[in-house]
Parts: C-alpha cells; structure tokens; sequence
C-alpha cells in the first residue's frame, strides 16, 4: 500500500531552495497566479487520484483518516494543490459514492484512475450554501431527456475537469425534493453547448482555477441522475459527512507548516543575546498553536472514524468539524503570524511561504460551506440528542479511539440525514468516571464540561420550534458552538483515556489533555488566558522534539522523512 512517507519522500524537503517541489517553486507558481505544474505531475506520479477511489472500485481509498493524513502532506506544501489537484475532485465524489448506481460507480472509477478530474457544481453566488433555491434547472426534453439551463459561478477546475456533478433543480415544487444531482461527462455535450465564465479574483487560493459553467438547454441523457428525480439533497446531506470532516482536518497540515516557519524563525532570529524562540512568551504561544493542533486532530479523527463505526449518528459531527477545526486553525495561524511580525506579510525569502499559507487557508471557514451554515445544520438537531443521549455515558467502539486499528469499508449506504443519536458527547460522562487517579489538575476542567453539559442539555430541551429555524433566536446559535465545544473536550478526553494503554507518551501525558481542556473552557468563558508554564513547557518540549526529528505534529507522530529538522 502506498504511504503518506512515500509521498513525503516524493515531494521532498519544501525549505530546500534546489528542491523543484519546494516553497521556493511553489511560491513563483502563486506569484503567476497558476496551479503548481511539476507539483501536479508528482502527485500524477504518485497516483493520487486512487485515494479518493474506494479499494473495491480498484482504489486505495480504505479509511477516511487514512485519507486526511494523505492529504494533509499536499495541504502541508501547498493547499492550491490540495483544493485543485486533489479535494476537489473528492467532494463530487463523494456523491457518486453515496448516491450513484453501479454504471455510474464504475466509470468514476475509471475517470479517476486514468488520472482525471472531477467537478462539484453546486454554488449560485444568488443563493450561496442554500441549495434548496438553486436555479440551475434540468428539465425534460424527449423522452429520456433532460434539457440543462443556468449558470454556476464559483467552480473548482471548471474547465480542467472531465465530468461534473451538478446540482439541478428538476422541480418547482417547494421542499427537500425539487433537486437532483447529475453526473455528466463533458465528451457526452453537444460541442460548443457549454460555455465558461470568468474566474473571480481571489486573495487565497489563487492558483485554483474558480470559474463557471453555463448552459441553455442542453440535452443530456436522463440516465444521469443520481438516485431518483429529486434525491440531490438526501445525497448532499449524507456526502457532507465526508467532505465536512475531510476537508477542514487536510488542511491542519497548512497549520503545521505554520509551526515549523516559526520555529525555524524562532531559531534564526536573536533579541538580546539570545534566540527569539528561547523566549518564554514565545514558547508558551507556540506550545499554544501545537495543542490547538492537537484539539482540532482529537475532533477531526475521531470523526473520521466515527463515519466508518457510527455512521447514523455523524451527520451533526461533520458540521462541528466544519466549525471548530476551520476556525481554530485559522485562529492559531493568526497568532503564529504575530511571532513572525513582518515576516509574516513578505511574499518571497525564507518564510514567505507563510503569508501564501496564511491567504489560502482563508476560504476553509466558508468554502464549500460556511461556517455559520454548518451550526444551522446542527441547531435542530439538539434537541433529539439531548433527549436520547446526554443524560448518561456511553462507552466508546473499541476501534474509536485506537487510532492504529482498521476500519471497515466506508458504509456509505448507513450515513442519515441526521443523526439518530449523539454517543460521542455521551462518553463525556462515561470518561469522566474513568478517569484514573493522579494529576489533579485535570479534574476541575473535566468537571467544568459535565457540568456544561448538563446544562447544555437543559437549554437544548427548552428550545421552541421557532428557535430552530433560520431567522430564529440567535442565541441558540450560540448554544450550539457551545455544544461544539464540549464535543470537542469529549473527544480529547477519551482520546487521551485510550492512550494510557500505553504508557509513557506525549498522548498519555495528562499535560496536553489538560491544556487542551483550558483552552476550550476558555471559548465556554469568552476569555483568552495563557498556558501555565507548568503546561506549556512539556507541550513546547515535545514540539521541539518533533520539530528537531522531523516528525508530524499532528497526533500521528509520524516520521516525515524529508522535511527539515532543527539547526541547533
């Protein structure tokens, strides 16, 4: 099976300046506004298109956090050839996957496999994420016909890619059921039928081709419906469960790259006879970064497991990890740039990499969908879940938090349009009486999110009807990133739990689990307080020791053969 260190071998060292896959080259293609050519070509030789190809279509496609940690390598180099080399053609097709019949699967096997490109075709800039107003329509022409009209403006590889999944409307009805997605294949177009539409400039993302498509009546076969005649949304709702939780989880690695500039920084750079990252307000802010990596991971794999082992109940998951990890890692990425100063604005030397890191990683907070849209997906939910599971602890599957063990295939024919229960946030109460004795430290905030949750599930029982809906009180909005929150300490809470099984790592160390609770409770508080040393320093010591044996600083810990290590 190939590896993410085979294609960390392949990319090579990206601080290297002879290195053609390097920041250097990637920076140049950015200046030029272009995708990064010979780093396609490298991902073309490595077969990358086989990750997102499940292994019984002839693919390599075995896990979703598998397929994170893949991804993370490119995001970690350049995210322009994460979204348009790669994710991309993962978010349509995912569709195909969840909704398409066997002819359908196949021949995305085969598109994909031969290397090429597929498109997801859902934004209106009108309507932005509602899709239930799309305009774009497929209407019937002669029998077994389907006549396409309208535009979409904001596409990935529009014109780069061989087929489309493009979400229609096939009725004016109101409701869930007026929409139907299509997998068209451009060659099957009468020539000349679809037309391009500019790109719109961007300050992220600029070598990502984001133009548009436009149609007027074009006949396609009816056989390009995915499921039946208005089952796009039911689609799209049990697809986002992968696309939510994959995408935002890639893109930790734009945060770990963003660690290593800083380090590196932290060594070149002396202040008063000494190297900047020696200072101790630097240290604490950087072990502060490193454990919001480790809080966002926590959520982001234990989701992307959950998908394999719970899939009924991941729909309102995806949404947090849209949340939590979009906006916490662009968060800590603004904070690394304050420790790099001006560095952090400069287009070109060492650490310009950073500020193309910084731009690109913008979007991931409302791409594809926004931030704010994915806690209006959670909202109604919260009711059902506090009813049905946060009164008493659930274990987790053994699988769950053993993050060595295999999965099995992505069920995508069990993933619902909500979740049917909330076991995650329920081992919250179920750890907390686990724990075992030892650090103190760790009992007072693990008492803090019982106690949140106790009364997150009061409130969530109190909603109205009039609460849930868009246009609603906005404050129980607010419960819900409250609510994200506390599944987030769940997650880090059992995660560190499972790694006493092993005794003696960083992961089995109540210090990060302790300042990663901190932390949240402080998002819980509305403050924003520093590590204790006491915290800080073990968290800062354990980065360094990454940083100088070149390894992940993700919860993988994994060997990363060609990036560079510490100079000192």
């Amino acid at each position: 099976m190939t590896s993410v260190r085979e294609l960390e071998s392949r990319l090579g060292d990206p601080w290297d300046p002879a290195n053609p896959l390097g920041n250097r080259a990637v920076l140049a293609a950015d200046e030029r506004q272009e995708m990064f050519a010979d780093g396609e070509l490298a991902l073309d030789d490595f077969g990358l298109n086989a990750e997102f190809v499940p292994v019984a279509r002839g693919g390599r496609m075995t896990g979703l956090d598998r397929l994170i940690r893949t991804m993370r390598s490119v995001f970690r180099r350049d995210p322009c050839l994460g979204l348009g080399y790669g994710a991309s053609s993962f978010i349509a097709s995912v569709n195909v996957w969840a909704g398409g019949d066997e002819a359908q699967q196949r021949r995305l096997a085969e598109l994909l496999l031969s290397g090429r490109r597929v498109a997801s075709v859902y934004h209106e800039l009108a309507h932005g994420n509602d899709f239930a107003r799309v305009d774009f329509r497929a209407d019937p022409g002669r029998p077994g016909e389907l006549l396409l009209t309208g535009r979409k403006e904001v596409v990935t590889n529009a014109q780069r890619c061989s087929a489309m999944v493009i979400f229609s409307r096939t009725s004016d009805a109101a409701g869930g059921r007026s929409h139907t997605q299509l997998f068209v294949e451009k060659d099957a177009l009468p020539p000349g039928a679809l037309r391009y539409l500019p790109r719109f400039p961007s300050s992220g993302m600029r070598g990502v081709q984001l133009g548009g498509i436009e149609l007027d009546r074009c006949p396609v076969d009816a056989g390009v419906a995915l499921g039946p005649l208005g089952s796009a949304m039911e689609v799209a709702l049990r697809s986002f469960q992968l696309t939510r939780t994959g995408l935002p989880a890639m893109t930790l690695g734009v945060l770990d790259t963003g660690l290593r500039a800083v380090l590196r920084f932290g060594e070149d750079r002396w202040l008063r006879g000494r190297p900047v990252g020696a200072m101790p307000v630097v240290r604490t802010a950087l072990a502060e970064a490193f454990t919001d990596l480790l809080i966002a991971d926590c959520l982001s794999t234990t989701v992307a497991r959950a998908v394999h082992l719970l899939p009924e109940d991941t729909n309102a998951y995806a949404s947090a990890v849209k949340y939590v990890v979009s906006g916490r890692s662009i968060r800590a990425m603004a904070r690394l740039g304050e420790l790099l100063g001006a560095q952090s604005y400069l287009r070109t030397g060492e650490y310009g990499i950073f500020q193309k890191l910084q731009r690109d990683l913008a979007p991931a907070g409302f791409g594809h969908a926004a931030r704010v849209a994915c806690l209006a997906t959670v909202l109604p939910q919260l009711p059902r879940l506090a009813r049905r599971s946060w009164a008493t602890g659930q274990e987790p599957p053994p699988a769950l938090y053993d993050l060595d063990a295999d999965l099995p295939a992505l069920p995508f024919d069990r993933l619902r349009i909500a979740s049917t229960a909330d076991p995650l946030t329920a081992q919250l109460l179920a750890a907390a009486e686990a724990m075992p004795s030892g650090d103190d430290r760790l009992r007072g905030p693990v008492r803090r999110f019982t106690a949140e949750l106790a009364r997150l599930r009061s409130a969530a029982l109190g909603l109205r009807p009039a609460d849930l809906a868009i246009g609603g009180d906005p404050a129980a909005l607010d419960l819900t990133a409250r609510y994200t929150t506390v599944l987030t300490a769940a997650t880090c809470l059992n995660l560190w739990l499972a790694e006493q099984r092993r005794p003696g790592t960083f992961l089995a160390d109540p210090a990060w689990v302790t300042a990663a609770l901190l932390r949240l409770a402080d998002e819980l508080d509305g403050t924003s307080r520093s590590l204790p040393a006491a915290l800080a320093g073990p968290i800062h010591a354990e980065l360094a020791r990454r940083y100088a044996a070149g390894r992940a600083f993700d919860l993988s810990d994994s060997a990363l053969p060609d990036l560079p290590r510490s100079r000192n």
